[in-house]
């Protein structure tokens, strides 16, 4: 948050003596002024949201300027409201979620972070663009929004390319111009005890190259298939087809905030509304209900879906804990071969 912010006023502030007001913002309708003082609301509303742990809606003030605010101050209050964001960012907890409207009407810090940068970079391009300079932002800061906020596009050449091409400002070969965008933030369910957190690209690529997917695990470490699982997610993601509803969940205690497993889908739902799911639990963790608990509670959101009308879990017929898990959560057995059982829950 802090490096977007600099990067935008080191590169304002050498148009800082113009005037913004007759200027429009790139392809936005407001001119430059109004798109640098949406940058500035947009970062308080944010640092207010996630510091006030608001959960039911936005909080009901905007930020108003003194009239007489010249460009610079502008430029110093965009400082200001994201060193409040960044400072929300770093002493809000890790499992806290406050409100954003889309697509799943919370956010968590990382979450609200991916979108402070996403307003500075995205809004400092259009300002840049308006007043006719050159501006680019580091690439980890483009990528960092893209793999938080942005699961569902496939890379491009270059991040911020790929970034710009998604919200409507570019073009990129072989891809349809952008006429309509939302980014999205990770879905998150409950049960009884746990808390299902969507995983992002950013995060199983993380848990596939041995890293905590910025979780801690019951006994230090995510399991084996945890890890397998994320390394599939990231390749979706490569390939454009992640979709971050019909993902992997990372299982998480409430009391203690802890990973214990995780639990996702294989994919989207076929043509026949089937939809295959699987789980890993790490082994501290196992003998306690978590996996039965994870696997109603993420079955019952799935059959509550449009067109679904199958959960279906395959198991090894040696792994008889898991057979175990699948019948307690309300599946029926419906056929064995090659030494897999196949389950079934249906709507």
């Amino acid at each position: 948050m802090e490096e977007a912010v600099a990067d935008c006023v080191a590169a304002l502030g050498t148009v800082a003596g113009r005037d913004w007001k007759k200027v429009r913002a790139g392809r936005l309708e407001w001119n430059c002024r109004e798109a640098a003082e949406h940058i500035a609301d947009d970062l308080i509303a944010y640092a207010g949201r996630l510091a006030g742990r608001s959960t039911a809606g936005r909080l009901p003030f905007t930020l108003s300027l003194d009239e007489d605010t010249d460009n610079a101050g502008v430029l110093k209050t965009v400082e200001a409201t994201g060193a409040l964001l960044a400072a929300a960012v770093r002493t809000t907890p890790r499992a806290v979620r406050a409100f954003h409207p889309y697509p799943f009407r919370h956010a968590n810090r990382e979450g609200f972070a991916a979108m402070g940068v996403a307003e500075v970079l995205l809004h400092t391009h259009d300002i840049a663009e308006g007043m006719g300079i050159a501006y680019e932002p580091p690439t980890e800061l483009a990528s960092f929004v893209l793999t938080r906020i942005f699961p569902r596009v496939k890379p491009g050449p270059t991040p911020w390319r790929t970034l710009l091409w998604a919200t409507g400002r570019g073009e990129l070969p072989g891809r349809e111009p952008v006429t309509a965008w939302r980014w999205s933030n990770n879905p998150v369910l409950r049960s009884e005890r746990l808390t299902l957190e969507g995983v992002t690209p950013a995060t199983a690529a993380d848990l596939s190259l041995a890293g905590d997917g910025g979780h801690e695990w019951v006994g230090g470490a995510a399991a084996d298939g945890t890890r397998e699982g994320a390394g599939i997610m990231v390749k979706q993601y490569e390939e454009g087809v992640f979709h971050p509803e019909w993902g992997m969940y990372v299982l998480v205690r409430r009391d203690d905030d802890r990973a214990v497993g995780a639990m996702g889908f294989h994919g989207v739902p076929d043509g026949d509304g089937r939809v295959e799911i699987g789980y890993d639990l790490v082994v501290g963790a196992r003998g306690h209900g978590y996996a039965t608990e994870a696997l109603r509670a993420l079955s019952r959101w799935a059959l509550e879906q449009d067109g679904v009308r199958t959960v279906a879990a395959v198991v090894e017929q040696e792994n008889v804990p898991s057979q175990k898990v699948v019948t307690r959560a309300g599946f029926t057995e419906v056929s064995r071969q090659e030494g897999q059982i196949s389950y079934e829950l249906r709507g």
